[in-house]
């Protein structure tokens, strides 16, 4: 049986490895929480600076920071924060572990939202290990944080709790997702940016019997 989400909270922080990893699961869910009041924000641990093939690194990381920023907008996010370590080479380790304490320290959220660390998201899907490693680096720094959130999550298979979302917050997540044009462009450029993102996000976002809701891992 998957519980609701809690609700009980002001402030959440969403720590991911890249730019578009909201985006590709959390973001209806973090429309409805903004549209309830609740404050989230995001710190990402890259710029995606790797993460667009036939692009150098120093024209892809601020493209994409900027691409992240439009996406955040859409769900009612003001504060994008990115720490600059390297694409595609995150590792669990003092440094970055310091550094996520450091902004939960600082930002103090009830709620603290992670990469998933499962080793796959389907048989046919492999997790990536920049997400495995910032997810791992987070629930480290969560318990050597001098500020303890009432509760962590990560977003992926095999949910403990659910967020009911409703049709306005998909279509801010499509809107959020299709930011990242130049990105989802690359990786398909037989469809349009839009288009993609909104079959990725309408079927991440219903269930088999077609309810609108986002899954989250209790850790």
């Amino acid at each position: 049986m998957t519980n609701q989400f809690p609700q009980d909270w002001n402030k959440a922080v969403v720590f991911v490895a890249h730019p578009d990893d909201v985006e590709w699961g959390m973001a209806p869910a973090v429309s409805h929480w903004t549209r309830g009041g609740k404050t989230i924000e995001y710190v990402l641990a890259t710029s995606g600076e790797a993460g667009i093939e036939g692009m150098s690194p120093e024209e892809c990381g601020p493209l994409r920071e900027q691409e992240q920023q439009r996406a955040a907008a859409h769900v009612g996010v003001e504060v994008v924060d990115f720490l600059g370590f390297p694409d595609s080479r995150l590792r669990n380790d003092e440094t970055l572990r310091d550094a996520v304490a450091k902004e939960i320290d600082a930002r103090r959220p009830d709620v603290v939202i992670t990469c998933y660390t499962g080793p796959n998201y389907t048989e046919e899907i492999p997790n990536q290990s920049d997400h495995i490693e910032f997810g791992n680096a987070v629930h480290d720094a969560v318990a050597s944080a001098e500020h303890n959130p009432r509760w962590v999550f990560e977003n992926g298979p095999g949910s403990t709790h659910c967020v009911d979302v409703e049709a306005e917050d998909v279509q801010r997540a499509v809107a959020s997702l299709a930011e990242h044009k130049v990105y989802l462009e690359v990786l398909n450029p037989d469809k349009p940016a839009f288009e993609q993102a909104t079959e990725l996000v309408e079927d991440l976002a219903t269930t088999d019997d077609g309810l609108l809701r986002v899954g989250f891992i209790l850790k």
